[in-house]
């Protein structure tokens, strides 16, 4: 009979649930994942979902399990609220700022990370999963400081110096990308779009046009629209256009942080191509990390910070 989990991590995001067994020498014994993120949950049904992901693999009796979760779970309107860490904010406190969600006597022993949050006046902003995601970055790549940019709904812009976030911002890049794609008059344009040849062209010249002029962004917007009505456009090049045009802003508005030293992006795959694309149009090379990676090992380094 396969060995059983020492300890289970668990990222819980706003869209998605993702689950690793770690065994003996944190060996990954089994890895799931499903659409059960924070924004389809009330609070009360957290057990339940976490259970059923893990009844595969976890037996409903026996020795208690530990559980190490990080992003929405601990958000106000998550499993339970783990109050943030104040930025400027040391990684290596994660673990003890967890708080423990699950009800006594329960096989699964439920603790949360907490995120981090910006307080300053003009400057309020919060994170919640990039924090373990930059404490498995400093695993990943031991001495790393710089920026660390880590584009998803909302891009996150990181100053890290060491294990210490220094300060952060946040941009609403891929929230603005669905929003004007399937509820402006850019829909229209962009209906069907798959990807393919088409929306890596459109992607270039919308970069190119939005990296050194991101204050030009409202105006080339409707550019999307219009090349569809003049000049045939296809939906997946005007999508591919629409995205270039956003992420080029971004990287042409952020170029103050970009200049900064070494350059980490952590983000799933496409994303993360797209933005190193889009930054060596500004002549600057980035480290390429795997998101998902870099949450499984700041899971893992957070167990080892609550073990010691």
């Amino acid at each position: 009979m396969p060995a059983e989990s020492e300890w289970v991590a668990v990222d819980w995001g706003t869209s998605n649930l993702r689950v690793w067994g770690i065994g003996i020498g944190g060996r990954v014994l089994f890895a799931r994942a499903s659409a059960q993120g924070m924004g389809t949950l009330a609070p009360d049904a957290y057990p339940r979902v976490l259970a059923d992901i893990l009844a595969p693999d976890i037996a409903p009796a026996g020795k208690p399990i530990d559980a190490l979760i990080c992003g929405m779970a601990g958000a106000r309107h998550g499993w339970m609220e783990a109050p943030y860490l104040d930025a400027p904010a040391d990684l290596g406190t994660l673990a003890a700022a967890a708080v423990t969600a699950s009800e006594p006597g329960a096989r699964l022993c439920a603790r949360i990370l907490p995120g981090v949050c910006q307080r300053d006046g003009g400057a309020e902003d919060v994170m919640r999963g990039e924090e373990t995601q930059l404490l498995g970055l400093t695993t990943l790549v031991p001495h790393f400081s710089g920026i660390v940019c880590m584009p998803g709904t909302h891009c996150k812009w990181v100053v890290l110096s060491g294990r210490r976030v220094e300060r952060f911002a946040t941009v609403m890049t891929g929230e603005l990308f669905e929003v004007l794609r399937t509820h402006s008059v850019l829909r229209h344009a962009c209906a069907g779009s798959g990807g393919g040849p088409d929306h890596a062209a459109g992607f270039k010249i919308g970069l190119v046009a939005a990296v050194d002029a991101p204050h030009r962004l409202p105006a080339m917007l409707f550019k999307v629209r219009a090349g569809a009505l003049l000049s045939a456009r296809t939906p997946d090049w005007c999508a591919g256009y629409l995205s270039g045009l956003l992420i080029g802003a971004e990287i042409g508005a952020q170029r103050e942080w970009i200049g900064r030293g070494d350059l980490a992006i952590v983000g799933s795959a496409g994303l993360v191509e797209l933005y190193g694309e889009a930054m060596a149009k500004v002549g600057k090379r980035a480290l390429i990390v795997d998101g998902h990676a870099a949450s499984l090992a700041g899971l893992m380094a957070a167990r080892e910070q609550a073990r010691d």
